[in-house]
């Protein structure tokens, strides 16, 4: 009964934070109400490590519905953990824009939405209902990439809207095609179990293309190359804390959904889903490390990291071993604690600044020096320095790649991480350490080394201290729980 408590915490937060109480009434919900599901949700994947099955976690009237094991859990711990500290960076951030009341209210409706949207995704067992809630992330999560209300904000969410739906109506093909299949081999229970139970007397034509489909609509929104094109304008415009979430949770949320597919295509003879998924996840990262190399926001710098890391995910699972399985979804908790961090740190240097543009910050250091340290630290972490979580994941897969025999792949992968290296940390060195110009600067205020030092709110350094914990100590420890979790996570994208 624990995951129905799950899903109603932040619809029963829209609601509250819809009663005008006061200004800490609002934010102080939504905090509430995401800490809560927080430790609800590490207490579920608790249970599913300690062996519970799936129904024992559920009341049998839900259980059709509903199905917890080890993939979901991970996800779910993922995005449960990304929220409460978002909710706490936004606490801050929003206070320092002095919103309107409504506005505000507004905001952590929609925020609580957009978490609920995500939480489903996980725990849902049929993947029309999937389906569903993905498209509600869309719907709230634009509402939220146009919270500026500027013209650049509208621009980049309609962009946003029109690209996901497009991808929505191929991978609702998609599904449709993986129900006839099914239909084809007997019938069954439409759910992720019964597809995997019913994969062997599939239709070979039928599974692989419903696969490509649902790979090409659903990778819109997970940013795949060369369905990527709205990522970076949407995570230029939004908020700092909402990039986190977009950046950090909702694109492996929708990835989650791909790879519930993979048992079921690795039942098929002759579905090559692994090969797709390689070309695809290689193409991915390739583009996204040359285009870091030229990008002008340092907010767009990270959105392009997170097609490069969707990328590196896909391609670990595209080499087909179960060591890579493993490295992806350490790749998986890495980029989603990683990620939310760098956005935290971009989110600090933007208030420091007041702009987005990297040519406009120089000396960052001097002007506030918790977001210059926060900026380097996450430049460093997300580019996979060692000790932090990104290289021990990559550091993971390659090594599975080699053992493979993958030599091409795995090279091309190596050299694409590291142009990515350098391209994020030449923006980010310059940017935090460089000196400002004496002229020609786009600012339009002080530069780093004539206004004064600038404090940021409390709850933005206590969010950023708090995502860089995962950040630091899964670089050189993985606690076994975790392991387990993570060894349970890989089982089911193979089994």
């Amino acid at each position: 009964m624990s995951v129905i408590v799950i899903l109603l915490l932040p619809l029963v937060a829209a609601l509250l934070v819809c009663i005008p109480l006061g200004k800490q009434w609002v934010p102080g919900v939504t905090v509430v109400s995401c800490v809560a599901d927080l430790i609800l949700v590490a207490r579920l994947a608790w249970r599913v490590v300690a062996g519970h099955a799936p129904g024992e976690l559920l009341d049998a009237a839900w259980s059709k519905w509903i199905a917890v094991d080890g993939l979901s859990a991970l996800i779910l711990l993922l995005i449960a953990l990304v929220g409460a500290t978002a909710a706490v960076y936004s606490v801050g951030y929003m206070r320092h824009g002095n919103l309107a009341p409504k506005k505000l209210r507004l905001y952590h409706a929609n925020y609580n939405l957009f978490i609920f949207s995500m939480l489903a995704i996980p725990v849902l067992a049929e993947p029309t209902l999937v389906w569903i809630v993905v498209e509600l992330t869309t719907l709230c999560s634009a509402l939220l990439v146009c919270f500026d209300n500027t013209r650049e904000a509208l621009e980049a969410a309609w962009k946003y809207v029109v690209l996901s739906l497009m991808g929505a109506g191929v991978a609702l093909f998609g599904f449709m095609v993986l129900f006839a299949a099914m239909h084809a081999a007997g019938g069954g229970t439409y759910t992720w179990m019964g597809l995997v139970a019913a994969a062997p007397r599939m239709p070979a034509l039928l599974v692989q293309t419903a696969f490509l489909l649902i790979l090409i609509g659903l990778g819109t929104k997970v940013g795949l190359v060369p369905m990527h094109t709205w990522l970076p304008d949407a995570h230029s415009q939004a908020p700092s804390p909402v990039c986190a979430l977009l950046s950090g949770i909702e694109t492996t949320s929708i990835l989650y959904v791909i790879l519930r597919l993979f048992p079921v295509i690795q039942a098929v003879p002759g579905a090559h889903a692994e090969t797709w998924a390689l070309v695809l996840g290689l193409i991915s990262v390739g583009t996204a490390s040359f285009l870091l190399l030229q990008v002008k926001d340092y907010k767009r710098l990270f959105a392009f990291s997170t097609v490069e890391h969707m990328g590196i995910i896909l391609a670990a699972i595209g080499l087909g071993a179960s060591a890579a399985d493993y490295g992806a979804m350490q790749q998986i908790v890495s980029n989603s604690v990683t990620k939310s961090f760098c956005f935290f740190a971009a989110g600090a240097a933007l208030l420091a600044t007041g702009t987005r543009e990297i040519a406009a910050v120089r000396g960052l250091i001097r002007r506030s020096p918790f977001a210059g340290a926060a900026l380097i630290a996450g430049g460093l972490a997300i580019t996979g320095a060692p000790p932090l979580a990104v290289f021990l994941s990559e550091f993971a897969i390659l090594k599975a790649g080699l053992a493979q025999g993958r030599y091409v792949a795995t090279g091309l992968l190596a050299v694409f991480i590291v142009i990515a290296f350098f391209g994020v940390m030449a923006h980010v060195n310059r940017m935090v350490f460089g000196a400002p110009a004496n002229s020609g600067s786009k600012q339009n205020h002080p530069g780093p080394e004539t206004a004064e030092a600038f404090r940021l709110p409390f709850s933005c350094r206590l969010a950023l201290i708090l995502a860089a914990v995962p950040v630091l100590v899964l670089g050189v420890y993985v606690p076994k729980p975790l392991h387990d979790l993570l060894t349970l996570a890989a089982a089911a994208v193979t089994r």
